[in-house]
Parts: C-alpha cells; sequence; structure tokens
C-alpha cells in the first residue's frame, strides 16, 4: 500500500521560534499515520504563497501549515489563487491565532497534529479583499496597526501583550476615518475609529462576538463598525457595549452581508488576518463561500 503524501510548509520563527524543538515530534506522529512527509520551511515573508502556488491538483493529499496567522494567510492565498483544490491542516504558532481558536483547534502541536491525523474535513468561507485574500478578517483603524507593525522579535518575546503595547504607542495618532460602506441592504457614510469584515469568533483578541451571530460556512461576513464618539458618554458605551458583547449601543453598527464595498480608504492601512496591506479609494471584499477544505478536532462544532 502506497503512503499518503503529507507537505508540512513551516515558518520557523513564528511563536517563540517553537517549531525548531516540535518538529521531529510532528513528522512522526504524521509517519506512524502512514503519511510520507515533506517539511518546507519558509524563507521569506510570501514564499508560503509562492509554494502553495507551486503545487499541483493531487501532489499531496494533505498540506500542513506549522505558523502563525500570516503564514497561514500565506498559505491560503497561494492555494486560492491557483485553484487548488486540497485538503489543509493547521498547526498554530504564532502570537494570537485567532482563527484557530475559534476552531478549538490546540496550541499544543502534538494534539494539533494528532487532530490532523484523526480529524474531520470542514468547508470554510475565505474572503476576499480586491486580488487578495483573508481567511478571518480585514480590519483598519485603531489598533489594528499594532497586528503587523509589533517586529517578530517583540511578538516572540512578549506574546500577545505586544499587541497591546504597540497598540498603546499609536493611541496618539488615531483619527478619525471617513468611509462610505455599501452593500445590499444598506448604505453607512461617517467617521469612523475601528472597523472589521470578518469570519471569525474574535478580532485582535479584544473584540469577542457570541456565538450565536457567527457562523463560519455560511457566506457571510460579519462586518463591525465603530462610528467616531461624539461624546465621553457615548465613548463609555461602546466601549462597555464591546466588552459585554452588546454590540446594539449607539455608535457600534453590526450587521452580516456576502459582500461590501468601501469607498474612500485610498489612505487607510488595513491589516489582513494580521498583515499590512494598502487601502484603495475603492475597496470591494466578498466572502467566497466553502472555499478551502480544512481538518479541524472531531469534537469541533462549525457554527
Amino acid at each position: 500500500m502506497q503512503n499518503k503524501k503529507l507537505l508540512i510548509i513551516t515558518n520557523p520563527r513564528s511563536g517563540k521560534a517553537k517549531i525548531k524543538n516540535d518538529i521531529l515530534k510532528i513528522i512522526q506522529i504524521f509517519s506512524e499515520a502512514d503519511f510520507e512527509v515533506t517539511v518546507y520551511p519558509t524563507k521569506r515573508q510570501g514564499d508560503a504563497t509562492l509554494k502553495a502556488q507551486s503545487l499541483e491538483d493531487g501532489e499531496y493529499d494533505r498540506i500542513v501549515v506549522c505558523g502563525g496567522d500570516g503564514t497561514l494567510n500565506e498559505v491560503i492565498t497561494g492555494v486560492m489563487r491557483k485553484g487548488l483544490k486540497c485538503t489543509l491542516g493547521y498547526i498554530p504558532y504564532g502570537t494570537l491565532n485567532e482563527w484557530s481558536s475559534g476552531l478549538k483547534i490546540s496550541r499544543n502541536a502534538a494534539i494539533a497534529a494528532s487532530d490532523i491525523v484523526t480529524g474531520v474535513e470542514t468547508d470554510l468561507d475565505i474572503g476576499k479583499f480586491d486580488d487578495k485574500y483573508f481567511s478571518y478578517t480585514a480590519s483598519f483603524g485603531a489598533f489594528t496597526e499594532a497586528s503587523y507593525s509589533a517586529p517578530q522579535e517583540i511578538k516572540n518575546v512578549l506574546g500577545q501583550a505586544a499587541y497591546f503595547f504597540e497598540g498603546i504607542k499609536s493611541l496618539s495618532n488615531i483619527k478619525p476615518l471617513h468611509l462610505k460602506f455599501k452593500c445590499d441592504d444598506r448604505e453607512i457614510e461617517d467617521d469612523f475609529l475601528f472597523g472589521a469584515v470578518s469570519n471569525s469568533m474574535s478580532v485582535g483578541g479584544i473584540v469577542k462576538f457570541n456565538d450565536s451571530v457567527v457562523k463560519l460556512n455560511d457566506g457571510k461576513f460579519e462586518v463591525l463598525l465603530i462610528k467616531n464618539p461624539t461624546t465621553i458618554m457615548q465613548f463609555q458605551s461602546i466601549v462597555d457595549g464591546i466588552l459585554r458583547k452588546d454590540l446594539s449601543r449607539d455608535g457600534i453598527e453590526f450587521f452580516h452581508t456576502h459582500e461590501i464595498t468601501v469607498t474612500g480608504s485610498k489612505d487607510v492601512p488595513w491589516t489582513l488576518d494580521g498583515e499590512f496591506s494598502e487601502g484603495k479609494d475603492i475597496i470591494t471584499l466578498t466572502n467566497i463561500p466553502s472555499a478551502i477544505h480544512l481538518i479541524v478536532p472531531r469534537d469541533t462544532e462549525i457554527k
């Protein structure tokens, strides 16, 4: 019987570089499950995308990403651009790993690898940001710069706190952004402090949604927009609403849509899955339903 083929695409620098200590154990788990394992360590930013784009349908039975959200984003981008039909697995090593947390993928490498062997395949939506892709969020405004400006070395030492400290440094530079959002059933034009178009249970480790309002494979985004508060009382109400998961407060816009167009963001920096992306005057974000096939633990219930 011929062994199944499995490719590991790994970012050796993610998550305090722990991958270097775990990689042999991960290979052993897959090998004992009768996989013929190939390991590809990325060399630079964007390398994982190029590797995924170089693959052919059927070349590997499973492609496993070992790294942070940025590495996962690169692989998914390569898969989507190539139109590759494949089954993905994810062993999270980054600082936030928001998407994997919502899917109950373990932060323990051995457990995550074992779940890729014994887990179930599920279809998940992917977002398209003009010609780019994102797995869980495209965001702008307050604190989003922290996700891509914090140096990797600082992330490795401080973990999630690195984003907080980078965010505090940028507070004095936060300015309201005048933008227009348009989708099928609404049009909103206002000054905003923050916005996220997401397919995730949380955004930035700060905004957390109730399970009842998020579905990861329904073909729709969750859109959260925070308007610039006009009074201290409104600001306090918005903050309290975010903390209490009460998104009905004045100053908070929350809705679902399969596609949304943003106008006026030419000079607005965005972050896609924690990685920087330049804005454009007009940007269309489209949900691609059931775009990828990901293995999740058997006890994961996809909402």
